[in-house]
C-alpha cells in the first residue's frame, strides 16, 4: 500500500498530538503513585468507561472479528458474545464494591480480604504472574498484530514495526501515567471507531449496496452447501446447534458455564485487570458502575458491526480468500487489512493506518501502566522498598513501565516459539472464576480457597490436555476440558475452604466494614458488626443483570436487523432495548449511593481526607 506525503504528515501528527497529551498530564500524573496509576481517583464515568471500550479494541480484535465471520458467519461471534452475562455482573454486583475497597490494584485485595502467610505468598505470586507473565504475553501477540498488519500495508520488518510503535507509547505512558493514557485512550477510540465505520462503507460499496450484499451472501452460503436464511447461513445470528463447530454441548458451555468460570482480559469473573484499574480511578461508587456499564454497552453492541460489515464484504469480493504473505497460505483475518488496501479511497489511508494505530496504543498503553501498578504496588513497595517518599515511587513507575515495554518487544520477537506459554496463562485459573466471586459474598472464603482453586485449575487442565484426553482446539474437547476442569476444580478448592480454618475475625471484620458486601453470606461477621449496612440489594441488582444483558442482545440484534433487511424487527428490538436501559437507569436512580469511595473527604474540621484515611475514619 503506497502512502503519499500527506498520509505520513497525519501519522506523524497522530504520534506527536499523543506524545503531547503524555507531557501535557506528566506533572499531574507524578504528583503521587495514586495520580500515576489512578488518576487521583477523580475520573468521570464518561472516560473511565470509554478508556474500557479503547483497551479491548487493540490491533487485533477486528481481525479476529473478520476471521470469526469468515469462518462461522456473524453466528462466530457467539465466542465472545457470551461474556456479556460475566461484563453485567461486574456492572450491578461488584463495581461498587471494587470502589469501596479503596485499593491501588485488584491484587492488593488479596490483603484486604485475606491475612498471614497465604495471603502474603498469593499477593506476591499474583502479582507476578499477571505483572511480568499474563501481561507481557498479552503485549507480545498485541505486537505480533500490528507487526502484521504493517507487514502487509508497509512491508515493514517485525523489528521495525514493534521498535517504533512500542518506543512511542512507552514515552507517553511512562511520561503522563494514567491521565495521560485516559485522554489518549478518547482521541484513540474516536479516531478508530470513526475509520472502522468509513471502512465498512467503503466495503459495502465495493460490493454494491447492502441489497446486494445480502444477495451475494446468499450464492456464497450455496457455495457452502448451505441454504440462504437457514442457521447456517452466513446472516444468520445464531449458530446451528447441530453443526461442527458449534454444537449444543459446546454453546451451553459457553452461554452456562465459561463466562463465570474462567478468566479473560476486560471480562474476569468479578472483575479485574484493567476494568477493575478504571473502576477505582472513578469519582466515585455511582460513576464505577455507570462507566462499567457504558463500557459493555459499548463493546458489545456499538463496536462489531462495521467490523461484520466489512467481514461479510470481504467474503465476496475476496471469494477465494487472501494470502498471507509470510505462509502463502489463506488468513481469514487478513481479509479486513486486504479490504483496506484494495477499497479506501487514498487519501484516507493515514487516517485509517491513524485507526489502526489507535487500537494498537490504546490497548499497549493500558497494559504498560497496568503492569507496572503490579510491579511497583504489589512486588516492589509491598516487598522490598516499604517506605519511601512519593516520588520515588513515581520514578520507580516510570522505570517499570519502560523495562515492560522492552520486556514486551522480545517476547514479541520470540513469540513464534512460546505459543505453549500463552495456553499455560489461559489454562492458569481456568476453573477459578466461582472463588474470585463468591470472596466477595461468602465470608467462609480463604487464601487457600484462592491459591488451591488456581493450583487445581491448572492441574486439571494441563494433565488432560498432556495426556490427550480431549483436543482442546476442536469445539467438544474444548467443551469436555472446561466441564472436567471448573468440575475438579471447584470439588478441589470447596474441600480445601472446609479443611482449613477461616480467616481471622478481625480481618473479616475490617474487610465487611470496609466493603459492606450485605449480610447474607456474612452470618457471624455480621452479627458483630449490627451497624454496617448498604450492601447492595441482592433481588434489583439481580433484575439490573438481567435487564443489562437483555439490553446489549436486543441491541446487537436490532442494528443487524437494521443493517440487513428486516428493519421494522430491527427497530423493535431496538425498542426493547432503550426500555431495559430505562428500567435500569430508574432503578439506579432510586439507589443511595455512598460517596465514599469520591477522590477527597473531608473531616469535622473540613480538613481534606486521603481516600485510605477516610477509610479507616469510616471502620472505626
Amino acid at each position: 500500500m503506497q502512502l503519499t506525503a500527506i498520509d505520513w504528515s497525519v501519522i506523524v501528527a497522530f504520534f506527536a498530538v499523543n506524545i503531547g497529551i503524555g507531557l501535557r498530564y506528566a506533572r499531574r500524573g507524578g504528583k503521587s503513585i495514586g495520580d500515576f496509576f489512578l488518576s487521583g481517583r477523580s475520573v468521570p464515568w464518561w472516560l473511565a468507561g470509554t478508556s474500557m471500550v479503547a483497551t479491548t479494541f487493540a490491533a487485533d480484535t477486528p481481525l479476529v472479528v473478520t476471521g470469526l465471520v469468515e469462518k462461522n458467519g456473524i453466528a462466530g461471534n457467539w465466542l465472545w458474545w457470551n461474556m456479556v452475562m460475566s461484563g453485567m455482573l461486574t456492572v450491578f454486583f461488584f463495581a461498587a464494591l471494587w470502589r469501596r475497597a479503596g485499593v491501588l490494584t485488584d491484587v492488593e485485595l488479596v490483603e484486604v480480604r485475606y491475612a498471614g502467610a497465604g495471603a502474603t505468598f498469593l499477593r506476591g505470586f499474583r502479582a507476578a504472574y499477571l505483572g511480568l507473565a499474563f501481561n507481557t504475553i498479552v503485549m507480545g501477540w498485541v505486537n505480533l498484530a500490528m507487526a502484521k498488519i504493517l507487514l502487509v500495508t508497509l512491508h515493514a520488518t517485525k523489528l521495525e514495526a514493534v521498535f517504533v510503535c512500542l518506543l512511542l507509547t512507552g514515552i507517553y505512558v511512562s511520561v503522563g501515567g494514567l491521565w495521560g493514557v485516559l485522554v489518549t485512550d478518547m482521541l484513540q477510540f474516536v479516531v478508530k471507531m470513526s475509520m472502522a465505520i468509513v471502512l465498512a462503507w467503503a466495503a459495502v460499496a465495493a460490493v454494491g449496496g447492502l441489497g446486494p450484499l445480502r444477495a451475494k451472501l446468499a450464492a456464497v452460503d450455496l457455495s457452502r452447501h448451505a441454504v440462504p436464511g437457514s442457521a447456517d447461513s452466513v446472516l444468520s445470528f445464531a449458530p446451528n446447534l447441530g453443526s461442527v463447530w458449534m454444537p449444543l454441548l459446546t454453546f451451553l458451555v459457553y452461554v452456562g458455564v465459561q463466562w463465570w468460570a474462567s478468566s479473560y482480559p476486560g471480562a474476569e469473573p468479578g472483575g479485574g485487570g484493567y476494568v477493575a484499574q478504571r473502576i477505582f480511578c472513578a469519582k466515585d461508587e455511582r460513576h464505577s458502575l455507570l462507566a462499567t456499564l457504558w463500557f459493555n454497552i459499548a463493546h458489545y453492541a456499538l463496536r462489531p458491526w462495521p467490523w461484520i460489515l466489512v467481514a461479510l464484504a470481504a467474503l465476496v469480493l475476496y471469494p477465494h480468500g487472501v494470502l498471507n504473505p509470510l505462509t502463502h497460505k489463506p488468513d481469514d483475518e487478513l481479509a479486513y487489512v486486504q479490504t483496506m488496501i484494495d477499497y479506501l479511497p487514498p487519501w484516507l489511508r493515514g487516517l485509517m493506518m491513524a485507526g489502526f494505530l489507535s487500537a494498537y496504543m490504546s490497548t499497549i498503553g493500558t497494559q504498560l501502566n497496568l503492569g507496572a501498578s503490579y510491579v511497583i504496588n504489589d512486588l516492589y513497595r509491598r516487598f522490598f522498598v516499604k517506605e519511601a517518599s512519593q516520588r520515588h515511587y513515581v520514578t520507580a513507575s516510570r522505570v517499570a513501565t519502560l523495562a515492560l515495554m522492552l520486556l514486551s518487544g522480545f517476547v514479541t520477537l520470540h513469540m513464534d516459539s512460546i505459543t505453549g506459554a500463552w495456553r499455560f496463562l489461559l489454562a492458569f485459573g481456568a476453573g477459578a472464576g466461582l472463588v474470585f466471586i463468591l470472596r466477595w459474598y461468602w465470608w467462609r472464603i480463604n487464601a487457600w480457597s484462592e491459591i488451591s482453586a488456581l493450583l487445581a485449575s491448572f492441574l486439571v487442565s494441563t494433565a488432560i490436555e498432556q495426556l490427550h484426553l480431549v483436543d482442546p482446539d476442536q469445539p467438544l474437547g474444548f467443551a469436555y476440558l472446561m466441564l472436567w476442569t471448573v468440575a475438579l476444580s471447584t470439588v478441589t478448592w470447596l474441600i480445601v475452604t472446609l479443611l482449613t480454618p477461616p480467616e481471622p475475625m478481625e480481618q473479616l471484620l475490617s474487610f465487611y466494614r470496609r466493603v459492606r458486601p450485605g449480610r447474607l453470606g456474612w452470618g457471624p461477621v455480621a452479627a458483630l458488626a449490627p451497624d454496617v449496612d448498604g450492601g447492595i440489594p441482592r433481588a434489583p441488582a439481580l433484575l439490573d443483570w438481567l435487564a443489562g444483558c437483555a439490553l446489549i442482545y436486543f441491541a446487537i440484534f436490532g442494528v443487524g436487523k437494521i443493517l440487513l433487511g428486516a428493519p421494522l424487527l430491527g427497530i423493535v428490538l431496538l425498542l426493547c432495548g432503550g426500555a431495559c436501559l430505562w428500567f435500569i437507569l430508574w432503578d439506579l436512580a432510586r439507589r443511595d449511593y455512598d460517596v465514599l469511595g469520591s477522590a477527597n473527604h473531608k473531616n469535622a474540621g473540613g480538613e481534606e481526607l486521603g481516600l485510605e484515611e477516610a477509610l479507616r475514619q469510616t471502620m472505626q
